[in-house]
């Protein structure tokens, strides 16, 4: 071959990277010479290109080491690895260093990277050009295109059935999923090629000559039978009600919230109940998760800001004179991520203005402190995670989720679930604002605040707000109390004295 060589090392160990000088046995002693010196990687690229995988590399002891001593030096030295370390002195050959001018690529992931940057001051200096790849490309007719040429080519170089265009764009929309954006394509190629081998498996299992759409959501199911193990333990103890969680009916305080559990690489939903209570107190926010140490510092900064918000729009005219606590009930796990502001704040002001929440919706969305959803991950699965217990238990129509508006654009979701919201036997309910969420979680609406600061007095907002000035005025009631412990005094005072006893000296 003509050019620079590339030169790609699977096993970078420390004598294949710099080389070695093996010895061979001969009347009971161990013999070399010069034909028993072998080459090592960098040898083999000196003047083009050395590809090696990081993780691979800083698993080999001193692997690592060796090669940065290389580079910095600019040339390769072969010398036994016990000898650079110092641990023994066995006379053998030692070749001459030999110039180096190589370029060495290491391959790897975005954390690796992040960790030697920090940790190693020598990464910085020997690579000075990263690269940071997408994961993911636009989706546009372009780009559609060249997904499907790509499948042509994945199809053709492995010799498998060929696909039909139901087929294509049901890989697209796998690899749409796979990223949770109907906006983006997955570059994974990997898990890709998995899907398209599969599905012209199962084509030929069916005596069928062409790979169709059938064939490709197959795939996708049977790749989740294999790792659905604790989804379905998980399902279970909700519908023989060892978890309680509710899909119909209505109940004050109690709202239906959604979370994600991540089993390797298959993530599925659960719905959570959270319930909330409100009394006469100093203004706190109780979160019990936090108070028992079961709560990660992303779930308590959303309350934070739910109680933020609670301050701001309820405490102009008046101090909050109330204590709430909220609680994710029968969770045993720990709790994080602020994907339950939304639900919590909707159970909150349920338990304050006395109105219940239709136990036929589950919310999910974190919030800021002006009351606008933000956009949260997992959005698919949470909403197969409750369609499959609303399923399990009768569609009846009525039921459905509550997702943020700028999440409309991660939904991906499976063709069952797809099917029942055409039919009109579920739904799916983005909102702009928390507002919109109690309105559609009640049936009554919010209410907007008017010049004086004052809520319509039949709707949700201002229930509370009345609720709140009933606590304030309770609170006022107790100081008055407590001003006029002297007149109390008093009136005491006037009253006969107790009989002496027998032990009481009289006057």
């Amino acid at each position: 071959t003509t050019g620079m060589p590339v030169v790609y090392e699977e096993h970078p160990t420390y004598g294949n990277l710099l080389g070695r000088v093996e010895n061979k046995a001969y009347m009971g002693m161990l013999t070399t010479d010069f034909t028993l010196i072998k080459p090592g990687a960098l040898h083999k690229a000196n003047g083009g290109y050395l590809v090696l995988e990081i993780r691979k590399l800083l698993m080999q002891p001193y692997a690592w080491e060796g090669l940065k001593q290389a580079l910095y030096s600019k040339e390769l030295r072969i010398e036994p690895l016990e000898r650079s370390l110092g641990l023994a002195s066995t006379m053998s050959l030692e070749p001459e260093p030999i110039p180096l001018d190589v370029k060495v690529v290491l391959l790897g992931d975005r954390m690796l990277y992040y960790l030697l940057y920090a940790q190693d001051p020598d990464f910085a200096e020997l690579f000075k050009v990263p690269a940071d790849f997408e994961a993911r490309l636009d989706r546009n007719p372009e780009n559609d295109f060249l997904y499907a040429r790509m499948i042509a080519t994945m199809v053709r170089k492995d010799s498998m059935l060929p696909f039909d265009k139901t087929a294509v764009a049901a890989v697209i929309r796998q690899s749409m999923r796979q990223v949770e954006d109907s906006e983006k394509l997955s570059t994974h190629m990997g898990s890709i090629s998995d899907v398209i081998s599969e599905a012209s498996y199962w084509a030929g299992q069916a005596d069928r000559d062409v790979v169709t759409d059938e064939d490709v959501n197959k795939v996708i199911r049977t790749q989740v039978e294999r790792v659905d193990r604790v989804r379905d333990r998980v399902q279970e103890g909700i519908l023989r009600e060892h978890v309680m969680i509710d899909t119909v009916g209505e109940v004050v305080g109690q709202v239906n919230g959604l979370s994600v559990l991540q089993m390797g690489n298959f993530a599925f939903g659960q719905p959570s109940r959270i319930t909330a209570t409100t009394r006469l107190g100093d203004g706190r926010l109780i979160d019990i998760a936090r108070e028992s140490d079961m709560s990660g510092p992303t779930h308590t900064k959303g309350v934070f800001t739910l109680s933020a918000f609670l301050g701001a729009r309820y405490g102009q005219t008046a101090p909050m004179s109330l204590t709430a606590s909220i609680a994710f009930e029968q969770s045993y796990g720990g709790v994080d991520g602020d994907s339950a502001t939304m639900a919590e704040l909707c159970a909150l002001v349920s338990s304050l203005s006395g109105v219940p929440i239709k136990q036929c919706f589950a919310i999910t969305g974190s919030m800021n402190q002006l009351g606008r959803a933000q956009v949260i991950g997992g959005v698919n699965e949470k909403i197969e995670g409750f369609f499959d217990i609303c399923k399990a238990r009768g569609l009846n129509g009525q039921q459905g989720v509550i997702i943020p508006a700028k999440n409309v654009t991660n939904l991906m979701l499976n063709p069952e679930v797809t099917e029942a919201i055409e039919q009109g036997q579920f739904s799916i309910y983005p909102v702009e604002y928390v507002d919109q969420a109690i309105e559609v979680l009640t049936g009554i609406s919010a209410g907007d605040m008017d010049e004086n600061g004052e809520f319509p007095p039949e709707s949700i907002n201002g229930k509370v707000q009345a609720r709140l000035q009933h606590f304030a005025e309770l609170r006022r009631g107790f100081g008055k109390d407590e001003g006029g412990e002297p007149e109390i005094k008093k009136v005491m005072a006037t009253e006969p004295a107790p009989p002496p006893g027998p032990g009481d000296a009289e006057s």
